[in-house]
């Protein structure tokens, strides 16, 4: 292990630290939006051996977000890929430990990346980039799939350079390696595993032209390998639907699909590439603050990169480097933006952005951009060159440690209303000695509710079982199913009371 190496190694462990205290301090270990609570439920589900569970009467007092009751059974909307290894965490009482050790992995596999592309300094400064992104850790402190969707990103972009890179073809450990990868993100994310793999689909069309049988083989063999991964999401939605075909985000929105026209998103009119226009450039604004922290500064070093990949025809980066764009294209079919954990549906091009930015860094600096490139020796002003890009760095880095980074991490803390201070009552005494009860939540907003999810698991046998009113008549009905157990009224604007009765 070289030295850079071992120096990646630590950024790796850094990111790992990092974000885990950013899980701990900022998200309270905890899911705050709708897919982290189905997915959280998904994952213990499966940690419990179960895809799907019957359906609970009153299913609708039972609320989770994106978990959908479809013919006597309850199941979550998303594909296998992030809940079945995020119930890994929940079966070992690991959960909040899954994202920190992907971000550790994601920035081990980032050098990686930019080490075989331009070198060791190139991937350093990536790997660099990458950890101090407050995009980057929004999203690793966070129980969403993206983490897991840049390692496998990555893992897949860095294998197929393996396989197949002219001058040093690898085995087909790499070929397998990437086929799984982008097969297991097909699993996880579809649309964006479509994406990832555009700019590799051009590059196999030239191989197939241009390479012989071997080559053709053994791109034959990837393709398969990624289609029998990736084709489980038909299995599975055959396994909760009865449908190999039926998606089962349409079930719980049945305008939730990709594409444009009536019936695709919220509008009368339908998803429209105007609309697509809009929710891009949003994203995109937001993200380029999010990206370093540099505010409107954090393309600075874009430019500069893309010119020295051309300057010295690195086409095999073009690959890497056009994930990023490929997912704003891909993405324009989808009805909605992302901006609260910034652009997340571009997270898995990250390294597009963080490879060709630290390729500027070098290029202006005079560093090496390539694999085995000396150093050079400067003279007269040409000394000023790495000293004027480490102090513009440093600034720009130190700018984001310091201001916006605290600013936008600290922000989400209590996202929505959620924290573990709206569990306490229900971890008295008091509450203990209540059980077991049926609780109904009368919640002025659906989060105060979505706090308590946490007390409770899909197989729904908790001392104390959580359910939000609908109604006094279905509230009254829902607690004739559970005779065993005594019903109880709470008011989160109330939250240390237990109430026998609805509240006048």
């Amino acid at each position: 292990m070289s030295r850079s190496d071992r120096f990646a190694l630590l950024l790796s462990l850094l990111a790992v630290w990092v974000s885990y205290t950013i899980t701990v301090r900022v998200f309270e270990s905890m899911p705050h939006i709708e897919d982290e609570m189905a997915y959280v439920w998904q994952a213990q589900a499966i940690a419990g051996g179960r895809l799907t569970l019957p359906s609970p009467p009153e299913a609708k007092s039972f609320l989770v977000p994106f978990v959908v009751d479809y013919q006597g059974q309850r199941f979550g909307k998303y594909p296998l890929g992030w809940p079945a290894l995020l119930a890994v965490g929940v079966f070992f009482g690991l959960r909040a430990w899954v994202n920190p050790v992907l971000a550790g992995l994601a920035i081990w596999l980032t050098y990686r990346l930019g080490k075989r592309l331009f070198g060791e300094i190139v991937g350093l400064l990536a790997a660099f980039l990458t950890l101090s992104s407050p995009f980057f850790l929004l999203n690793t402190g966070s129980l969403l799939s993206h983490p897991l969707g840049l390692v496998l990103s990555t893992a897949f972009a860095l294998g197929w350079l393996h396989t197949w890179d002219a001058d040093n073809p690898g085995g087909w450990l790499p070929l397998v390696t990437s086929a799984l990868s982008l097969g297991l993100l097909a699993f996880t994310r579809p649309l964006t595993a479509v994406a990832v793999c555009l700019p590799f689909v051009l590059h196999g069309l030239y191989l197939l032209a241009r390479r012989g049988w071997p080559d053709r083989r053994r791109l034959l063999v990837f393709i398969l390998l990624v289609l029998a991964v990736g084709g489980l999401i038909f299995v599975w939605q055959f396994a909760v639907t009865g449908d190999l075909l039926l998606n089962p985000y349409t079930l719980w929105w049945e305008y939730d699909k990709v594409g444009f026209g009536p019936g695709v998103g919220r509008l009368e009119r339908g998803h429209t590439l105007s609309q697509a226009w809009i929710n891009t450039r949003f994203s995109l604004r937001v993200g380029w603050s999010d990206l370093f922290g540099w505010g409107t500064l954090s393309w600075l070093f874009l430019p500069f990169g893309l010119l020295s990949l051309l300057v010295q025809r690195q086409w095999k980066a073009l690959l890497p480097l056009g994930v990023f764009p490929a997912l704003v294209v891909v993405y324009l079919a989808y009805w909605i933006g992302s901006s609260l954990f910034g652009p997340r549906y571009y997270y898995e091009g990250l390294y597009s952005l963080t490879l060709a930015s630290a390729l500027g860094i070098a290029a202006l600096a005079g560093w090496p951009t390539q694999p085995g490139e000396a150093w050079s020796s400067y003279a007269r002003w040409n000394k000023a060159r790495p000293l004027l890009a480490t102090a513009v760095l440093a600034l720009l880095v130190s700018a984001n440690a310091f201001f916006y980074a605290p600013i936008r991490l600290g922000g989400m803390f209590g996202l929505y209303g959620v924290t573990r201070a709206r569990m306490e009552p229900f971890l008295s005494q008091q509450a203990k000695e209540m059980a077991p009860a049926l609780v109904v939540v009368h919640p002025g907003k659906w989060t105060e509710y979505g706090s308590l999810l946490e007390l409770q698991d899909p197989f729904l046998d908790a001392p104390i079982l959580v359910v939000i009113s609908r109604s006094e008549q279905v509230d009254q009905a829902l607690a004739l199913h559970y005779p065993g157990r005594r019903l109880y009224h709470y008011y989160p604007d109330d939250p240390w009371e237990f109430y026998l009765n609805p509240r006048e």
